[in-house]
């Protein structure tokens, strides 16, 4: 069994925008699985195992975003910064976030600051893939999980950029994605890419498997 401190809860993009209805992006399905990422969350904060998280931080110039989006690589506006629509909802709420954004952090004592947190952490980034914030890979060099269990929004965009990044960054990661805790934008594009992710050894496990361990 791996230790609770080598593993971490990867949480994908729980924002306004992406999780409700009336959000800018909503994907579709959403709100159906709030209650299951409450469960997570507070299954993570109760037995101190760390969220790292990520949030799309938006602002009007950036590439992302278009007036004619393709859905693949361009996107609607969403997740504006210092709006509502760029917030996390309540239910996947973090504790005491250390806020990692996209600029390079040259300060040595960072890292360090990174492993003697005792919270949550948050990546910012201003496009769909996490690993285009330049601190992602050290810090989690600095974490140097064992396990790390991912959920959230879209499966086929910010989940897939996360999922694939890991598979290349950290290949003998343990990689779980809790499919139930998750949505699609594209549900056939979704269901293409778990066969995909289950035949390169990421396992398929549902919501109550993890809360269960």
């Amino acid at each position: 069994m791996i230790a609770l401190e080598r593993t971490v809860f990867w949480d994908v993009d729980t924002q306004f925008d992406f999780m409700m209805s009336e959000g800018k992006l909503y994907v579709p399905g959403s709100e159906e699985i709030i209650p299951v990422l409450k469960a997570l969350t507070d299954h993570a904060h109760d037995r101190g195992i760390r969220i790292v998280a990520s949030a799309d931080d938006h602002v009007p110039d950036h590439p992302e975003l278009s007036n004619e989006p393709d859905f693949l690589r361009t996107f609607p506006e969403h997740c504006m910064r210092g709006t509502p629509g760029q917030r996390k909802i309540a239910a996947t709420a973090l504790l005491n976030p250390l806020v990692i954004d996209p600029a390079p952090k040259e300060d040595p004592s960072f890292l360090e600051t990174v492993r003697t947190h005792q919270g949550d952490i948050l990546f910012l980034k201003h496009w769909f893939d996490v690993f285009t914030n330049p601190n992602v890979l050290p810090v989690l060099d600095a974490l140097d999980p064992l396990q790390v269990i991912l959920y959230g929004v879209a499966t086929d965009v910010c989940d897939r950029y996360a999922i694939e990044g890991l598979l290349q960054h950290r290949p003998h990661l343990a990689l779980s994605f809790v499919w139930d805790a998750a949505r699609g934008i594209n549900a056939d594009a979704s269901d293409r890419l778990k066969h995909e992710w289950a035949a390169r050894g990421v396992n398929m496990v549902t919501a109550k498997e993890i809360l269960a361990q």
